[in-house]
């Protein structure tokens, strides 16, 4: 038996083709997990978020770490230290939140698709219903 990707939750949009897009624009080419929060994923929107951001915090760190000693080598006798340790785990963590993000813009497309096939809701009054407007008998106005 196949389970459900998601709880439903009653103030939650159902992800149609064009919120998909846009979530994945944003998790794929801004910031990973922004576009998941967009889509309403909040756990795995949040974690890849915090992912992404200590990444980036952590090659902030290396970074001026690294202009620290070099500076501090055209200036005067500065002992140097291996702190490239710090950059490489902070891309691999931002890279890790970039890949989750793939994946949860893929599962976006998935449900957009899933929930396209569906149909609409049973709304009538909805601008995707086939049903063509009623017409009148007569060529001129009602009365």
């Amino acid at each position: 038996m196949r389970m459900k990707s998601s709880f439903p939750q009653p103030g939650r949009k159902p992800v149609d083709t064009a919120r998909a897009w846009n979530a994945a624009l944003v998790n794929q080419c801004a910031t990973p997990g922004l576009g998941s929060l967009m889509a309403g994923r909040w756990i795995a929107g949040g974690g890849q978020l915090i992912l992404a951001v200590a990444g980036f915090v952590l090659v902030v760190v290396w970074f001026f770490k690294v202009m620290i000693q070099y500076y501090g080598q055209i200036s005067g006798d500065v002992q140097v230290h291996p702190v490239g340790w710090i950059g490489v785990t902070g891309g691999i963590m931002f890279v890790a939140s970039w890949f989750w993000a793939l994946v949860t813009s893929i599962s976006l497309f998935v449900e957009a698709r899933r929930n396209a096939a569906a149909g609409p809701s049973g709304n009538i009054d909805s601008p995707g219903s086939s049903a063509p407007p009623a017409a009148s008998s007569r060529g001129g106005p009602a009365g």
